[in-house]
């Protein structure tokens, strides 16, 4: 657990790092924007990649926390769909969902974190989905804090919100079917 929890550390960190402005512009200063920008990938996919290593890890010695009622695997299987969604908005495309969201990447993280926190009972899922659900939550108010109002409100639905909507529902549906090949744990059938 301790490479997961050490992935979890290294890539939420980096991705915390971003929030903290004068710190920030103090290392692009030093550095430069691209050098910056660089780091920020590496060190991103250093914690990924541990994330990754330390669940499969993890996944052999499985600590059970609590078991979830099968309803809670049902309604997350609806909040995913939203969360892909969300990430389908996050394109730069003005759109109404895209406005009513205001950060589209961030409401895709909090769906899809509170959608795992839902449907698992684990304490490494715990600890994983919780700590995105917690950074998320966290860069939404650092990014509130800072005047950042996110996406601008449209009165009428747009082509980038057909888009959103088809490629979300796309990427869902592709996902439901890869999910027991990628991850290990199919969500359809359970």
């Amino acid at each position: 657990m301790l490479v997961l929890i050490a992935g979890i550390v290294i890539f939420l960190g980096a991705h915390s790092f971003t929030t903290l402005r004068p710190a920030r512009a103090a290392v692009i200063g030093g550095i430069g924007e691209l050098p910056y920008r660089g780091l920020h990938s590496l060190v991103s996919l250093l914690g990924f990649g541990l994330i990754i290593w330390g669940f499969s890890l993890y996944r052999e010695a499985m600590i059970p926390v609590w078991t979830p009622p099968v309803w809670t695997r049902h309604l997350a299987l609806v909040l995913m769909w939203f969360a892909f969604v969300a990430l389908a908005c996050a394109n730069p495309a003005p759109g109404r969902i895209r406005g009513w969201l205001r950060h589209p990447m961030l409401a895709g993280v909090m769906f899809w974190a509170f959608a795992h926190l839902l449907a698992n009972g684990d304490a490494g899922g715990m600890l994983l989905f919780g700590a995105f659900l917690a950074w998320a939550i966290y860069d939404r108010i650092a990014v509130a804090r800072r005047g950042d109002a996110g996406a601008p409100r449209l009165a009428s639905f747009t082509r980038a919100d057909a888009a959103a909507l088809g490629g979300g529902s796309i990427a869902y549906g592709a996902m439901l079917l890869l999910h027991p090949v990628l991850i290990g744990v199919p969500v359809i059938g359970f």
